[in-house]
């Protein structure tokens, strides 16, 4: 039985850059929105804190060292970095570019271009387009390409049969002469041919994924109308008591505010399979982004490592019968706090979620 292969996202927005100083203040960074959070209901774990890294900065070193060495104990193959481009223009690459000159930590990564504009909808103000994604056409596209070679060409850099994997967050945006080019200059430059990953929110993106020419998707969606924790009044009710639950549900619950059950909100970010691509299952250990967007944001109530276990165990009994070298599930994410969706230890439950996979994927060696 062949160990499965787990890649984490990785987020490096963990260290102040002029423009969020500009946008949200001196100094901001993720952690900013961490730790300013507040519990919106009872038994809602806020402000969450990190365990044994602590409130880290990406510039240094020793913290991603230490990042590297918890997930190669749990097991995980690697990290995907979130990746910025915006016609020519980087957001957040310097952890990265740091780790690619320096070769440290010697550990396995690949990359996802997070293609979309970033707005003020996490603060409050959805139309206010902080920076837009542009497209302005092929010299930009070859200028990210040659950006991205020193990475493609790095020992580390994760690969399927030989070819590198690059994700794409909105592969919608994108069209076949792309691909095309892409490929080609993968093939000029030496390298075998990018294995594409579009990351996808429904069946019908998948079929664009297809025709694109990608090799495969995964998923990425954490809400959905019908999906609300069934039962609702009946669940505060439990948590608040009757006549709290009926003022909590009239007050907030009508408002764009949504708390889902993590158990059963879980089999959602699941796909069928009859396209002819592979689908790499993308397993959460969580999901509250109410840090960054308050009644605006979606919750999954009542996260444990156990239930986290129970999906991994699903994600990577499903790829078990693909080709050793693609049995891929997405872990979303290393370290994505604000959103309440990270595997790193904090001060709730320790290490329990890198426990969980080291456990795991101890039944599959």
């Amino acid at each position: 039985m062949t160990k499965p292969r787990l890649i984490a996202y990785y987020l490096p927005q963990y260290h102040p850059i002029p423009e969020n100083d500009a946008w949200w203040g001196e100094g901001f960074t993720e952690w900013t929105n961490v730790g300013k959070a507040k519990p919106l209901f009872r038994g809602h774990q806020q402000p969450i804190q990190p365990g044994e890294l602590g409130y880290y900065d990406l510039r240094d070193p020793a913290i991603r060292e230490a990042q590297a060495q918890l997930a190669r104990s749990a097991g995980i193959e690697g990290f995907c970095y979130w990746h910025y481009w915006f016609g020519g223009k980087q957001l957040l690459e310097r952890p990265f570019n740091e780790v690619l000159a320096s070769g440290k930590p010697d550990f396995p990564f690949c990359l996802a271009w997070a293609n979309q504009s970033w707005t003020g909808i996490w603060h409050g103000e959805p139309d206010k387009i902080l920076i837009e994604q542009t497209y302005p056409g092929e010299k930009d596209h070859i200028a990210h390409f040659n950006m991205l070679l020193p990475a493609f060409r790095d020992q580390r850099y994760m690969r399927v049969d030989g070819r590198p994997i690059f994700f794409v967050f909105q592969p919608a945006d994108l069209d076949v002469a792309w691909v095309q080019l892409w490929q080609g200059l993968a093939k000029n430059a030496g390298l075998e041919p990018l294995f594409l990953i579009g990351i996808i929110n429904n069946e019908q993106q998948a079929q664009h994924t297809i025709n694109l020419g990608f090799d495969g998707f995964t998923i990425s969606r954490t809400s959905r109308r019908g999906t609300r924790l069934k039962g609702m009044r009946q669940a505060l009710s439990k948590l608040l008591g009757p006549n709290a639950a009926g003022d909590f549900y009239q007050k907030i619950l009508k408002q764009p505010f949504h708390v889902y059950d993590y158990k059963n909100v879980l089999p959602f970010l699941e796909l069928p399979q009859p396209q002819p691509l592979d689908f790499y299952p993308c397993v959460m250990p969580g999901w509250d982004n109410t840090p960054r967007s308050g009644v605006n944001g979606h919750v999954f109530f009542n996260r444990t490592p156990e239930v986290f276990q129970q999906h991994l165990h699903q994600a990577i009994d499903r790829v078990s019968g693909c080709e050793p070298e693609h049995q891929l599930v997405i872990l979303k994410s290393w370290n994505e706090w604000a959103e309440g969706n990270y595997l790193e230890p904090d001060l709730q439950h320790g290490d329990a979620f890198l426990q969980a996979i080291k456990e795991e994927l101890s039944q599959w060696k």
